[in-house]
């Protein structure tokens, strides 16, 4: 497997277990990326920024970008496969649902860096969904989440494919098998 066809995305809201599958792929052995969002606002709080999405959407994500497109060049360096926890459309999605412009450098980041066309997305699940420090939105906007990030992906010629609602062994399963196809 040779260019984009191993970056794997994994996408979806916030609460969807979207972050313990990709924890789960890589017991499995595979290279993972973690994800932007939750660092960010670990850090931005630690030294008093204000690139938060309750504070600087914009900011924000300025941040993300910089990070996926690192996380980005990363991956360029290892061998195999590699799990993306988010990726760069995902900045876009979030963007659009804050309802900022999407400026040109986001769209030529999205066409540049690119991923498997088969996007894998955790939908929004209710029973599992909890909120934390850095996971403040409700279950609304959870779900607002989810329906912004598959229309960006959608948006930039991707193909979401809807993760079961299942346990996390049985996902990594389901991932395993479609990436084999």
């Amino acid at each position: 497997m040779t260019g984009t066809d191993r970056l794997i995305v994994i996408t979806g809201g916030p609460g969807s277990g979207k972050s313990t599958l990709v924890a789960a792929l890589a017991a499995r052995g595979f290279h993972c990326m973690p994800e932007a969002g939750r660092a960010i606002i670990q850090d931005q709080v630690a030294i008093g920024g204000d690139a938060l999405p309750w504070a600087d959407r914009a900011k924000f994500a300025e941040l993300m970008l910089a990070w996926d497109m690192r996380s980005y060049r990363d991956a360029a360096g290892l061998s195999g496969q590699v799990v993306f926890d988010r990726g760069i459309p995902d900045v876009i999605g979030y963007i659009a649902l804050s309802g900022l412009e999407v400026g040109p450098h986001f769209e030529a980041a999205a066409r540049t860096f690119r991923y498997r066309r088969q996007v894998f997305i955790a939908p929004p699940w209710p029973e599992i969904y909890e909120r934390d420090a850095e996971r403040r939105q409700s279950q609304d906007e959870a779900e607002a989440t989810y329906r912004a990030l598959d229309a960006a992906y959608r948006g930039l010629g991707y193909e979401p494919i809807a993760l079961p609602r299942t346990s996390v062994a049985a996902r990594v399963d389901f991932i395993v098998r479609e990436i084999a196809r």
